[in-house]
């Protein structure tokens, strides 16, 4: 059977086809009718089946009734009556803003309606943030600023018309892979549309580019001044545009006046001829659309900067027309819908402002109730902080994992131990913020969910399920219902809240959110689930049933200000909020991987999805290894003002000596310690309260570890991995990541879960054992379960301890510790099927060198047809063409998010041959 949905994933918003047997989710391809997408799935979406598996799920509610105790499965009417009873005695004796409620930009937006409800009318305040306030709160504050409301001006129809894409702090080659596709084929249709890249990072979107502006970390408004000093002085403004439409130019006109090309680009590290160049370009195109995310979002003047770019739309009167505007992406796939019904400590439903009494009195009048709270809740960064100090005493927690994602970690570790109760509403029960839950409640997912999502062109998609939810799993729209019912039960509010919240299916929740919208800047009034099925996605605004939606904002000119005029923005050039010093001297980026999304609680269940970047690491300038006597591999101190994280290197050049980089998806899952925002500072944006991700001043140092630990065992993966990761915190460096496996004669593919170790002395021989017996090569059972006997191999003298157990020559379970050059090649052996029963002895062998027939290990570049970049670059030769290596071995023939790397290795082949 087959049930069409949307992507859980990034923004993009990709229409799926689910294929099912009405119990189990089975395969996902994409949707060709979805307008998104168009068919085409990147590695993350195609594998989205893969996920459906219940190895990680959260079954049940699980109740821990003292902070100290065990958790119990409990019913799920007495989950909520103990969640109402206890929020209810906090409530009373600490007063309602003493509970707050973080949710998360991956709820639908009915889920989103009924948690804003809730807090606003059961708890009685604004005490509600979600984890959309990480990525994108600086674009809305920099709308509303500059255009006068939240939106999203352009749609992804203008890659199509434009003839410049301005891509300014985003890599969609690897974030959002199937609109780099669409920017791909708009290139190869339109030989005459040029890109040009803002970022410090040489990534594949900017190796791709026309132009590359690598500018140093934070310094986007002196680029954004620098240029609009070039097009006012060249005259390259629209000044019609501005006379008729803007407020504030000459304000601004006297704040470039001082930035010139010379002045800017030594601000941002880039010439001033690429200055020059990226500025005549943006003043001479016909059409510009730009394209941004959180290289700009993410920083302490994100507003500023989204402002600077958006001065640079008005000043040239590219705005309001196929091919010409802004369009902000996001990295969820609902942060639009947050935005819409409110979700946010500083928001009303319909795009309403907290802060303006008509607002607050027209939210009270649609509710049917007196008022709604008038002080702001606290954003999302203070909302921890204020947890921390002991302000915030209970804690919802919907649908994110703040235990890996907020900055700061070690404070938010602190925050969650401190509250007198902490609730966790999960689909995935090994979530790093799960650990510190007194409750934890089980909800859907993908594919077992109903509702709708609005992508980053404000393209409104049905979700719907295919299967139902494992055990006692319940849609996050019911949860906060029924939990809202049970408060008004313990507040003694019964029949006020039976009416506020009479809903009995996701339908009847949007069908009022939608009315909640009626006149303003997003009406959907004339949308319904029932519209959505019969006719496919639409754009808001969509104001009555005759409406087929709206591409573009804007169209007529007239902005969302009182006054229909947009305003420039006085945006001064200001350095990030921590400097670097000689304490600490590299600036830390972070930021995404292709194959990887958020947390890792969904796609870290995919063994294959690690082909591409196994391990976490932090990536460095081969200029600052050599400097600092380090190679690939090595094992780091990586030190911040907060903290310290040990991680190993790896070279690469797409940073500029001097900057760091390290995917931020690794939490304390995968390595000891957890990831990189352990280091983080929590410096927020003055406006937006977005904080700082794209730049960390830090400290590196080489650690001498010379003793090694290497293991591998075959199986679910996913299911293995909590068997090893409460060893992470007994090694001086520990990692532990799944590896998939070619199948064997047309067999499922094989996962397995490998940990890896470093010590500066060899730890406990009773921790070796204890290991050993996680992976089932414990000495007191060297035959298990049917298999051969388990092998050993024993130097005391040396520390080494080594043991094997092999299933029909096929090796399922080894230790390798003291001792782990075999590692290099067992685990491309592994992973390439081939039988090992015959390279057993050279295994135990001191020192386990390779054989010399062995072809050394290569990174996986093509994840559909498992093409290694070694395969690719023995094909590329001095007439290779991208076609031809394609025809050949079939690499970026299917979802293509390996289509920027190939045309890399090609290149770099090129000269070569």
């Amino acid at each position: 059977m087959e049930t069409r949905s949307t992507c859980a994933y990034c923004g993009v918003g990709c229409g799926v086809i689910i294929e099912h047997d009405d119990t189990r989710i089975t395969g996902v391809r994409g949707d060709p009718d979805h307008p998104a997408n168009r068919g085409r799935l990147c590695t993350k979406g195609s594998t989205l089946h893969l996920t459906a598996r219940g190895s990680t799920r959260l079954e049940q509610p699980r109740l821990r009734e003292h902070r100290d105790g065990e958790r119990r499965d409990v019913d799920w009417d007495s989950a909520l009556s103990v969640a109402a009873d206890r929020l209810a005695d906090i409530i009373r004796e600490h007063g309602p803003e003493s509970v707050a409620f973080y949710v998360s930009g991956q709820l639908l937006t009915e889920d989103y309606y009924v948690f804003n409800k809730l807090v606003r009318t059961v708890v009685g305040t604004n005490q509600i943030d979600t984890n959309s306030r990480l990525c994108m709160s600086s674009a809305v504050s920099g709308y509303k600023r500059s255009l006068g409301s939240d939106c999203v001006p352009g749609c992804y129809d203008d890659i199509d018309h434009a003839d410049l894409l301005f891509i300014a702090g985003a890599n969609p080659a690897w974030a959002h892979p199937v609109l780099y596709r669409r920017i791909e084929a708009a290139r190869a249709a339109n030989p005459g549309l040029r890109t040009i890249v803002v970022d410090p990072r040489r990534t594949d979107t900017a190796r791709d580019a026309d132009l590359h502006l690598q500018i140093l970390p934070g310094t986007d408004i002196a680029l954004f001044l620098g240029m609009l000093h070039v097009l006012i002085w060249e005259g390259f403004i629209d000044r019609r545009f501005i006379d008729g439409h803007t407020e504030g130019f000459e304000v601004l006109r006297e704040r470039v006046r001082d930035f010139t090309p010379a002045v800017a680009a030594g601000l941002c590290g880039i010439t001033p001829a690429q200055l020059v160049e990226a500025a005549q370009a943006f003043g001479r195109a016909r059409a510009v659309t730009s394209l941004w995310c959180q290289g700009l979002n993410q920083s302490s003047h994100g507003t500023d900067a989204n402002c600077a770019l958006l001065n640079l739309h008005l000043a040239t009167g590219q705005i309001g027309r196929p091919g010409a505007g802004p369009l902000s992406l996001t990295g969820q796939p609902n942060a639009m819908g947050g935005r819409e019904v409110g979700a946010m400590a500083t928001l009303l439903t319909g795009h309403r402002d907290l802060a303006r009494s008509e607002d607050r009195e027209a939210v009270a009048r649609f509710w049917g109730v007196d008022s709604v709270p008038d002080k702001p809740g606290l954003p999302a960064v203070e909302l921890f902080d204020a947890m921390h100090e002991g302000r915030i005493k209970a804690v919802w927690i919907a649908c994110t994992n703040p235990a890996q994602s907020l900055p700061d970690q070690l404070k938010v570790e602190a925050a969650l131990r401190k509250a007198e109760f902490v609730v966790v509403q999960e689909a995935f029960a090994d979530a790093e913020t799960a650990a510190f839950a007194d409750l934890l409640l089980p909800a859907a997912t993908w594919g077992e969910k109903s509702g709708t999502v609005t992508n980053s062109e404000r393209c409104i998609s049905r979700v719907r399920p295919a299967v139902p939810p494992p055990g006692a799993a319940r849609a996050d729209w019911w949860i906060a219902t029924s939990f809202a019912r049970a408060l008004g039960r313990a507040l003694g509010r019964e029949d006020d809240i039976q009416r506020l919240f009479p809903w009995q299916s996701e339908a009847e929740v949007y069908a009022e959110h939608a009315a909640s919208t009626q006149g303003r800047d997003l009406d959907i009034a004339g949308l319904s689930h029932q519209r959505l099925d019969q006719e496919g996605s639409l754009q808001w605004p969509v104001p009555d049933p005759r409406s087929k939606g709206t591409a573009r904002l804007f169209t007529d000119l007239r902005f969302a200000h009182a006054d229909g005029r947009a305003r420039f923005v006085d945006t001064p050039h200001r350095m990030p909020a921590e400097r670097v010093d000689a304490r600490h001297p590299f600036s830390l980026n972070t930021g995404r991987l292709r194959d990887q999304w958020h947390g890792m609680t969904r796609t870290g269940t995919v063994g294959s999805l690690f082909q591409h970047t196994p391990e976490p690491a932090v990536h460095v300038h081969p200029a600052d290894l050599a400097r600092r006597r380090l190679a690939s591999g090595d094992i780091v101190s990586l030190r911040s003002r907060r903290g310290e994280l040990r991680v190993q290197v790896v070279a690469s050049d797409e940073q500029a000596p001097g900057q760091l980089y390290m995917p931020m998806h690794w939490g304390r899952r995968s390595l000891a310690g957890g990831g990189a925002n352990r280091l983080v500072a929590g410096h927020v944006d003055p406006v937006s309260r977005q904080p700082e991700f794209k730049h960390t001043a830090v400290r590196l140092e080489r650690l001498e570890l010379p003793w090694s630990l290497y293991a591998l065992l075959e199986g679910d993966a996913a299911q293995l991995r909590p068997r090893l990761q409460p060893f992470l915190g007994s090694f001086d460096w520990a990692s532990v990541v799944l590896v998939s496996g070619h199948s064997l004669q047309g067999a499922a593919p094989r996962e397995a879960v490998v940990f890896r170790a470093r010590a500066a002395l060899a730890p406990d021989p009773a921790l070796i054992e204890s290991l050993a017996a996680a992976l089932g090569l414990s000495e007191s059972r060297p035959e298990a379960d049917g298999k051969e006997p388990m092998l050993r191999y024993v130097d005391a003298g040396k520390g080494v301890v080594k043991r094997a157990r092999f299933d029909g020559g096929r090796l399922v379970a080894l230790l390798l510790a003291g001792e782990s050059a075999a590692a290099a090649w067992i685990q491309p052996q592994w992973a390439s099927g081939d039988l090992l029963g015959p390279l057993r002895r050279r295994l135990f062998a001191p020192s386990a060198q390779a054989p010399a027939s062995l072809v050394p290990a290569s990174r996986m570049v093509c994840l559909c047809h498992g093409v290694s970049e070694s395969q690719i670059r023995d094909a590329c030769g001095a007439d290779q063409t991208l076609e031809g290596l394609q025809e050949r071995l079939k690499c970026g023939t299917s979802c293509g998010s390996c289509m920027p790397e190939l045309r890399r290795l090609l290149a770099e082949s090129a000269p070569a041959a």
